[in-house]
């Protein structure tokens, strides 16, 4: 005879195994749910109005072949420079097209992601950070590049990247663009029934080095974004140790908030502000682990 007593036991059996499901879902499929490569050009045959454009390629140390743009400006002369980390889903092509109105008399590099646009590999945050460094290490030795004046400029998922990379290298300036604590937080929030914690692999934890970065950092957030929710952000901003400011565009949203001109003007003054500043300290060659320099003598550049 079935008993209430057995079909609750059935009902919970069932459930457990539900959940184990879910959680191994999870689990696997981590990878798509933080990375959704594109691979498509966002814009076809992307040349800046206000710089020299040239497609490069890059090595990293593993010699996955790395592909993206660096933008040089008219002006002569060693000028500051711009690293540019996209999103979850971006295909940085765009950039090249807006480096004008962005990033005007500095020297831009954009490089894709593992696995986006024609970039080789699969993506993952050691691989990202690691990749981040090599393209500082690579941009400083330039000669036409002033090693002092270095920014990182990072959006949504970009943004935990930026501030690895901060953390690792002496950038002059940071800006994040719908930053978030980590990655973990939002996808704790996100499976609140699951032990993320012991099953996410590429956690972008910003909130665990913004303490210990020496950078001027700026902050600009969207109007409305149900991508990274507000106190995701109000958790990193209470932790960066040199937030200069934390600006909202107005009508913006997670998705176009690069694009808009309000947005690009505000990026534009403040890193024109940062590196009109006089710098200190004087130019000094990268210190890269040696792990990183053996990699940076296996890079190469090619103009396409």
């Amino acid at each position: 005879m079935v008993t209430p007593k057995k079909i609750a036991a059935g009902f919970t059996g069932f459930a457990s195994v539900l959940w184990l499901g879910l959680t191994a879902a999870v689990a696997a499929s981590q990878r798509r749910l933080v990375f959704n490569p594109t691979i498509e050009r966002e814009v076809q045959s992307p040349r800046s109005s206000g710089h020299r454009t040239r497609q490069v390629v890059l090595r990293s140390r593993d010699g996955t072949r790395l592909c993206g743009w660096l933008m040089t400006p008219q002006v002569q002369g060693p000028r500051p420079a711009v690293i540019y980390f996209g999103g979850r889903s971006e295909e940085v092509s765009w950039v090249v097209r807006d480096a004008g109105k962005l990033f005007p008399n500095m020297t831009v590099l954009a490089m894709n992601y593992r696995g986006y646009g024609e970039s080789h590999g699969d993506p993952a945050e050691n691989h990202m950070v690691e990749d981040g460094c090599l393209f500082y290490d690579w941009l400083a030795a330039r000669g036409m590049v002033d090693a002092r004046r270095i920014a990182v400029v990072g959006r949504s998922l970009g943004s935990g990247v930026a501030v690895q990379v901060a953390k690792e290298r002496p950038v002059h300036s940071v800006v994040l663009i719908t930053p978030y604590d980590s990655i973990l937080a939002i996808a704790k929030r996100r499976f609140r029934a699951m032990p993320i914690e012991y099953m996410l692999r590429h956690r972008f934890e910003s909130i665990k080095y913004a303490p210990s970065l020496t950078a001027p950092t700026y902050v600009l957030r969207a109007s409305e974004d149900d991508v990274v929710p507000h106190s995701h952000t109000d958790e990193l901003v209470a932790k960066l140790a040199q937030l200069v400011a934390d600006d909202t565009v107005p009508n913006s949203d997670h998705m176009n908030i690069p694009y808009l001109e309000a947005t690009q003007a505000l990026i534009a003054s403040f890193l024109t502000r940062q590196f009109s500043q006089p710098v200190a300290i004087p130019a000094l060659p990268p210190a890269p682990s040696p792990a990183i320099a053996e990699a940076e003598a296996e890079i190469t550049a090619e103009a396409k």
